[in-house]
């Protein structure tokens, strides 16, 4: 161990969410044998996090206009009736009805898990919610349903004569059902929370009066559900990432043309999509005039008559059950504060973050970041002195900025940080009885498939989606014209192990 480093003695884990970067560090962690106990809290009463879609559009007092404030407390949940007798908890998805994924099958998959042959090359939210659950199987045991994390407090932080650090954590859980309140102490905690949850409303001249005079008008791509809802009106969507460019797509069949898109630059994964005449990019939107319904544009356009805006400007990061720890890692929303490779908090390392990157692959990005928590907490892997994890924040804020950027991996980064954790896990300590020879689980590393595969996604998508309806009927990479197989043949390169194309 090098001059400076920390290793972690931690016996119990407790995971928050039993989404797919939840069910992820579970499997990591199960598979180091070295815990006592790994218990997952989820405040649904399903595995899959935000993948289970959800009808209802309101009531979970995470909307406000504006929304720019990231302390908005813990999530509530809509109680509706079960499949079972009684009711439940429901608590919202942002997923809409008619989504499918903007990445490929075969490249958003889990390590160790393919998707079906036989499901579109795009699959729909219900395909992909059937896949967590099968993904969840050997994990399920460890999952404590309908149960909401109120608050995590650090306890203590010590070091013995050995250098290794033991830090406790109090959990406090709310059983949602009963009403019961329990804490529990762990060695170390995990959020796999995600941040889809509170939706960012940027705060414009005149939102409010505007919300005030025409209640309903305004509302969150979080709520969006279906664009029959929009027929015959007029309609701002706010916002050109992947769900902005989608949504508008969608409404442009049913609302009055054109749809009006507001983006204040030129949109990352547009090459996804194809151009719609439907559809009529604009400038930001400068001023709200409620007194007589118009909407001023920075380009100096004025709309009148405005029926509906959709702000789909993307998510604070909230995280109400962190609100005693300090210093805190929530600041303003844009980013988590105090982490080091956008994983551990810094002050004490064995609080953990899943995902918190944006404009990544989130499924084999939770993998590899799980391989390295789980090592970090068996003790085969250490981290460096809390003076070098704060220079890596600094240094990451000057490199790529304060604010929503510094968590945003655009590629390459986003594959070369897989490969940087995968790297970071296959040097951790053999230890006998581990699977692979004593190394112990590990992810995917990137190879030149995920590199291609990752950066003609766009294309790929777009060629998907001009297929119209029979796109459900893709399901491979070469029917849309895109051939690794075939690439690699041109260039002499031989085709990676474990990546098939079509005969």
């Amino acid at each position: 161990m090098s001059a400076g480093s920390r290793r972690f003695r931690v016996k119990n884990v407790a995971i928050i969410g039993a989404g797919p970067s939840g069910l992820a560090a579970a499997k990591f962690l199960l598979a180091e044998k070295a815990f006592t106990r790994i218990d997952v809290f989820e405040q649904r009463n399903h595995v899959g996090g935000l993948w289970k879609y959800t009808p209802e559009t309101s009531g979970d007092g995470l909307f406000a206009i504006p929304q720019t404030n990231p302390q908005v407390g813990l999530e509530k949940p809509v109680w509706t009736i079960g499949e079972e007798a009684g009711r439940e908890p429901t608590f919202l998805s942002p997923i809409y009805e008619r989504l499918e994924t903007n990445i490929p099958k075969t490249l958003m998959a889990f390590s160790d898990k393919a998707f079906p042959e036989d499901v579109p090359l795009f699959p729909g939210h219900d395909t992909v919610q059937e896949y967590l659950e099968e993904y969840s199987k050997d994990v399920i045991s460890l999952i404590k349903f309908g149960t909401q994390v109120q608050d995590v407090q650090l306890l203590e932080s010590k070091t013995n004569e050995d250098s290794v650090v033991e830090e406790q954590w109090s959990v406090e859980t709310l059983h949602l059902e009963s009403g019961k309140t329990t804490k529990s102490t762990y060695h170390a905690v995990v959020v796999a929370s995600g941040h889809f949850s509170t939706p960012h409303i940027p705060d414009i001249p005149g939102v409010s009066d505007w919300n005030a005079k025409y209640p309903g008008s305004i509302s969150p791509s979080k709520y969006y559900r279906i664009p029959e809802a929009f027929a015959g009106q007029k309609v701002v969507v706010v916002g050109n990432s992947a769900s902005g460019l989608d949504i508008s797509s969608q409404l442009s069949s049913f609302a009055k043309s054109p749809v009006l898109l507001s983006q204040k630059s030129e949109s990352y994964p547009a090459g996804g999509f194809s151009q719609n005449a439907n559809i009529e990019p604009n400038s930001q939107i400068s001023r709200f005039n409620p007194q007589d319904k118009t909407i001023h544009f920075s380009n100096g356009r004025i709309e009148h008559n405005v029926d509906t805006i959709l702000f789909c400007t993307g998510y604070l990061y909230t995280m109400p059950f962190l609100q005693n720890l300090s210093p805190n890692p929530i600041g303003d929303g844009s980013r988590v504060e105090h982490t080091y490779q956008h994983l551990f908090y810094t002050p004490h390392p064995t609080l953990c973050f899943l995902v918190l990157p944006q404009k990544i692959i989130p499924f084999p990005l939770s993998e590899a970041q799980s391989s390295v928590i789980a090592r970090v907490c068996s003790g085969r892997l250490s981290l460096p002195s809390q003076t070098e994890m704060e220079k890596w924040e600094k240094d990451t804020i000057a490199e790529q900025g304060e604010g929503g950027d510094f968590h945003t991996l655009k590629f390459p980064k986003d594959a070369e940080y897989i490969n940087m954790l995968y790297d970071w896990a296959a040097c951790a300590e053999r230890r006998e009885g581990l699977e692979g020879g004593g190394h112990g689980k590990l992810a995917r590393r990137w190879g030149e498939w995920e590199f291609w595969a990752r950066e003609n996604f766009p294309g790929i998508r777009r060629a998907f989606v001009e297929r119209g309806v029979g796109r459900r009927d893709v399901r491979g990479l070469w029917e849309l014209g895109f051939d690794f197989g075939k690439r690699h043949e041109r260039m002499g390169l031989e085709q990676p192990e474990g990546q098939v194309t079509s005969a």
